[in-house]
């Protein structure tokens, strides 16, 4: 398993449309189903931060996932431009293998 985990700020306002987007059922993994290879995506939301969230998304192997992004980039690059103005601050946490 390979796993690639993202930290969020997101401002109040736009909340409902951060998790729209980058839920388990969102636009993100919408995406990331083009592959037989994902596994899945975790939208963490901090207990005790307003705003605060991390995304973990789940991929067989760091392989599945380097063929994803190879073959689906410019797609990927659409939909980030596209999120942009939902978060304050993104910051990728890492990539790990289990």
């Amino acid at each position: 398993m390979f796993v690639v985990v993202w930290q969020f700020e997101v401002a109040e306002e736009n909340v409902a449309a951060f998790e729209a987007a980058y839920g388990p059922e969102g636009s993100w993994a919408q995406l990331f189903r083009s592959s037989s290879e994902y596994r899945g995506t975790e939208l963490l939301r901090d207990a005790y931060i307003p705003g605060a969230y991390l995304t973990i998304d789940r991929w067989t192997n760091e392989d599945s996932f380097r063929t994803f992004r190879r073959d689906h980039d410019a797609d990927y690059e659409s939909l980030d431009r596209a999120c942009d103005a939902l978060t304050q601050k993104e910051t990728r946490i890492g990539a790990y293998t289990i």
